[in-house]
């Protein structure tokens, strides 16, 4: 395919929509394909926020839907996690958080705290938001955790749209392949802020993932693996740690995060930012062993 890299191919992506939709249960209208997860998002702010229609979000939660909604001067509403429910999004504080919301942000498990919103919740969500409202499920990251699943609500033709991405579990990142799967009415809205190119080296190994059945319990064992293993090293010298189903985990640290965050780095070990809303926990993304390692030997030094 890297052959074709200098040729326009407006089609590339229609193997990608076709297995999506298989996969998924779902009419093949309901599936629209992107280079990543992230112009669907944003594009989708466009589409549904705006100064009288709020955006409403988890707080700690991924911060780029809200950025896009401070762009465009929409309202940005943070709902707490639930300390007592293991962190999970707060689902009527977020129905009940605007009348008018135009857009309701789930990441599901959730970035950056790696936390999971039982389905049932979701599904209470998307039968009592205010009328007219969007929910937004980002999975992301659900590969990794093995929780199921929503296309269902989306096959039920309600008021939801689904972010895909292969950039995390399928190790895509750079590649830039994603999806949006949803009512065409709702895709409608969201393409109109953006053009159909996809790239072709992005989509060939796409599809390949999706027709290779053996990477996602592959995979989701490996990065388990190593996650417990941090989580045994963190327990046994008395960290305080938020328990994580995904990639990424949040450890308080006692202390204001950033100077954690510095430290680490004169150690030659970067890990990740700090949310306001939590200013003494850091996240940390969970990569190979051989890292994690090193992971652990700069913490201990840096919190001693």
């Amino acid at each position: 395919m890297v052959d074709f890299g200098g040729r326009y191919r407006y089609s590339e992506g229609d193997k990608v929509q076709q297995l999506l939709s298989e996969q998924e249960g779902v009419k093949l209208s309901y599936v629209r394909i992107y280079a990543g997860s992230s112009g669907p998002l944003h594009q989708a702010v466009l589409a549904f926020t705006s100064p009288d229609r709020p955006f409403v979000t988890a707080d700690p939660g991924y911060e780029a839907g809200e950025r896009a909604a401070k762009f465009i001067g929409a309202k940005v509403i943070r709902v707490p996690l639930l300390k007592d429910r293991k962190y999970a999004h707060d689902v009527k504080g977020m129905a009940a958080a605007s009348a008018n919301a135009g857009l309701i942000y789930l990441c599901n498990p959730n970035n950056p705290t790696g936390t999971v919103t039982p389905q049932s919740e979701i599904e209470w969500l998307v039968a009592n938001k205010p009328k007219g409202t969007i929910v937004m499920i980002d999975e992301a990251y659900t590969h990794i955790s093995g929780e199921p699943f929503n296309s269902h609500l989306v096959a039920a033709d309600k008021d939801v749209v689904i972010l895909r991405t292969f950039s995390k579990i399928y190790g895509m990142a750079g590649l830039r392949a994603g999806a949006a799967i949803a009512r065409p009415d709702l895709l409608e809205k969201i393409q109109s802020f953006s053009s159909t190119m996809m790239p072709i080296t992005g989509m060939a190994a796409a599809s390949a993932s999706l027709q290779a059945k053996y990477v996602v319990p592959e995979r989701r064992k490996a990065i388990g693996n190593v996650r417990e293993d941090v989580f045994s090293f963190l327990g046994k010298h008395n960290f305080t740690f938020i328990p994580s189903v995904s990639n990424c985990f949040m450890i308080d640290v006692k202390q204001p995060g950033g100077e954690i965050i510095r430290a680490m780095q004169q150690e030659k070990v970067f890990i990740g930012r700090v949310w306001p809303s939590w200013p003494t926990h850091v996240r940390v993304t969970v990569g190979t062993q051989e890292e994690m390692d090193k992971f652990k030997t700069a913490f201990l030094k840096v919190m001693a």
